[in-house]
C-alpha cells in the first residue's frame, strides 16, 4: 500500500504544475491515510487547473459508510476501470495528488525498514489519483482520493511488489481533461516510473508513527 507520503517541497508547486493560486501550505513529512492532501483538478467549465485538497481515502458517492474509505487508499490500475468503486471515477473524476517522496516498508527477517523513495533532482512530481464526492443524508459532504498502483520498477522491486503511479508532466494534460472518458489512452500513462529518474534510501522508524511529521523522517539512516 502506499498511503506515506511528503510534499515539503511546496514553493514550487504553483510554477511546476501551472497553478495560478497556489495557497501557501506547510511542508508536510509524513502525510498518511484519511489526512488532508494536496491535490490538482482540471476545471470542467474554465479548463484552468485549480487546487482541491482531498482526504485521503476514497468514499464512493454511494457509499452508505464513509469508513469503507479506510480500505480505499489505493486502487490497481490494472483493474481500476472495471471495479465499482473506481470506475466512475477513473472516467470522470481524476487528479494530481501531488508529493516529493513516499515511504515503502522492506521486510528484513521480523521487522520491517522504512525506505524514502524520491526523484533523484528532488523535484516535486504526482501521483495519479482519482477523487469523489459523499454527501451524507445530514452533515457536511466529503471530497476523498485514492492513489492508483502499478508494479514496481528496478528501484522499488526489493522493497515492494507495488509503487505509486507517478505521471510524467507530458501525461498531466490528458489525465486532467475533463471530456476524456476513453479509458485506454488513460490507462496507457499508467505504468512504472522510469528507475533511473529515482533513487532510495532508508530511513528512520520514527515515520512509522503518523504524529511524526518533521523533516527528520526524510533524512538517511545513520
Amino acid at each position: 500500500m502506499c498511503g506515506r507520503f511528503s510534499l515539503g517541497a511546496t514553493i514550487r508547486i504553483g510554477q511546476v504544475f501551472d497553478l495560478p493560486n497556489w495557497p501557501e501550505i506547510p511542508p508536510r513529512y509524513n502525510i498518511a491515510p484519511s489526512q488532508e492532501v494536496s491535490a490538482v483538478i482540471q476545471n470542467r467549465e474554465t479548463g484552468a487547473r485549480e487546487f482541491r485538497p482531498f482526504r485521503l481515502g476514497l468514499v464512493p458517492s454511494w457509499a452508505k459508510d464513509p469508513a469503507i474509505g479506510n480500505r480505499m487508499i489505493n486502487a490497481r490500475s490494472e483493474t481500476a476501470a472495471t471495479k465499482p468503486t473506481f470506475r466512475k471515477p477513473l472516467r470522470e473524476r481524476r487528479c494530481l495528488i501531488l508529493a516529493d517522496g513516499f515511504y515503502e516498508w522492506k521486510r528484513e527477517g521480523t521487522r520491517k525498514q522504512p525506505h524514502y523513495i524520491k526523484l533523484r533532482d528532488g523535484a516535486p512530481f504526482a501521483f495519479a489519483g482519482l477523487w469523489d464526492h459523499w454527501a451524507p443524508a445530514d452533515g457536511d459532504p466529503v471530497e476523498t482520493c485514492t492513489i492508483l498502483t502499478t508494479t514496481p520498477n528496478e528501484v522499488l522491486q526489493p522493497i515492494h511488489d507495488r509503487m505509486p503511479v507517478i505521471l510524467p508532466s507530458s501525461a498531466y494534460n490528458v489525465w486532467l481533461d475533463p471530456a476524456m472518458r476513453d479509458v485506454e489512452p488513460l490507462q496507457a500513462v499508467l505504468t512504472p516510473y522510469p528507475a533511473k529518474e529515482m533513487t532510495a534510501y532508508p530511513v528512520n522508524t520514527r515515520v512509522n508513527n503518523p504524529a511524526n511529521d518533521t523533516a527528520d523522517c526524510i533524512a538517511p539512516l545513520g
